[in-house]
């Protein structure tokens, strides 16, 4: 798989030209563009300006390179080592993201470059309201903080909660909030080079999980029930994998109020089967279709029952829409369900502040290395 880079002067891409190249326009993602052949697959990337080519067709990219050249200005920067603030690293087959530079520019920033290192993202217990603490001076500098913390889960899902948290409190910060946020900087300071690593093993497949010769995307389903102690809403989370590599998460506070467990755990079931859906799309919109079934890990039995009982289904129909969205693709063979652990449920970072050792242990299980940490 070739990883390139392009750099368009003075023009944005048109979709036209890329469409009269022969590549088809990904309908789920505008920002995608792909194109099958004998030879392989082309896929193109586009964001204002940058581009990423990438596939199995060498030749195909090769052609595709010289057409960009004829209808833009474009500079080949060559291998993909740099994009949107991302750091590309290549080792055994596997490729690296991270964003070490924007987090040391961000401790650099807030003064805590040479500070002691936090354990964790956000201390376990702690609760934050709208009433504790006195109103910052400078609301300006917590929002330019969060936001660029928020852009900095691209590579690392283990803040994803915190920041999510500290998101709430945009327009009246207080100094509570202040230090939460900084919380997350001092934890980002034991790992600044921490991000993805994508793992290639030869195919798509998990072991024990399918059928060898079909894709496989298996999600984690999670939530804090009635865990906001202002307004008592759950926190959903969840996480994607394709082949053993994370390559979707979310960490978000619910709507609605939910009045049980259950209630609460089949709205983040919802969620989930969702991203499972567009990732079944994405897939097969650029030349890889999935034959078999996702899989979907929750780890409570009540929002098990709730798809396969269709008695418990009929009694819940304060949840009628989320339960029939859920059956529907688990009686179509989309989706399977199956119980997993508290344990083994790697969502739980996603939902609730951890502890270190819990933090440390599902880090390693969603694929986070530093690898600028010396060996």
């Amino acid at each position: 798989m070739v990883l390139s880079n392009l750099l368009v002067h003075g023009l944005v891409v048109s979709t036209d030209a890329v469409v009269s190249f022969g590549m088809h326009r990904c309908g789920v993602d505008h920002s995608v563009f792909s194109m099958s052949s004998l030879q392989g697959c082309v896929i193109l990337v586009v964001y204002v300006d940058d581009i990423i080519v990438t596939g199995s067709d060498v030749e195909g990219i090769q052609r595709l390179k010289q057409f960009l050249r004829k209808e833009f200005s474009t500079k080949d920067l060559g291998c993909l080592r740099y994009f949107l603030g991302i750091e590309v690293a290549y080792a055994n087959g596997s490729i690296a993201l991270s964003q070490r530079k924007y987090t040391l520019d961000i401790l650099k920033e807030v003064g805590l470059h040479d500070a002691k290192p936090g354990d964790t993202p956000m201390d376990p217990g702690v609760r934050f309201d709208n009433e504790h603490g006195e109103l910052l001076r400078d609301a300006e500098k917590y929002r330019r903080l969060v936001g660029k913390l928020n852009y900095l889960t691209i590579t690392r899902p283990d803040i994803s909660f915190a920041v999510s948290v500290v998101s709430q409190f945009m327009s009246s910060p207080r100094t509570t909030h202040w230090q939460a946020a900084l919380q997350i900087v001092r934890y980002l300071k034991g790992a600044p080079g921490q991000g993805l690593v994508f793992h290639n093993r030869g195919h798509l497949h998990i072991s024990g999980y399918s059928n060898p010769e079909s894709l496989e995307v298996i999600g984690y389903s999670d939530v804090d029930w009635a865990g906001c102690p202002m307004d008592r809403r759950s926190t959903s989370g969840y996480c994607v994998f394709l082949g053993g590599n994370l390559v979707s998460w979310k960490s978000k506070k619910q709507s609605i109020i939910s009045r049980s467990s259950a209630e609460a755990e089949y709205r983040a079931m919802a969620n989930v089967t969702g991203e499972l859906q567009w990732v079944r799309m994405f897939l097969g919109e650029i030349g890889l279709p999935m034959i078999g079934s996702s899989t979907l890990c929750c780890d409570n039995l009540s929002a098990i029952h709730i798809a396969s009982n269709p008695v418990f289904h009929e009694r819940t129909k304060h949840i009628e829409v989320n339960c029939h969205f859920v059956r529907e693709k688990v009686n179509s063979g989309d989706i399977r369900l199956v119980h997993t652990r508290y344990e083994e449920q790697l969502a739980d970072i996603f939902t609730k502040p951890l502890r270190c050792g819990r933090v440390s242990y599902i880090c390693r299980k969603l694929g986070l290395f530093d690898m600028y940490a010396p060996t």
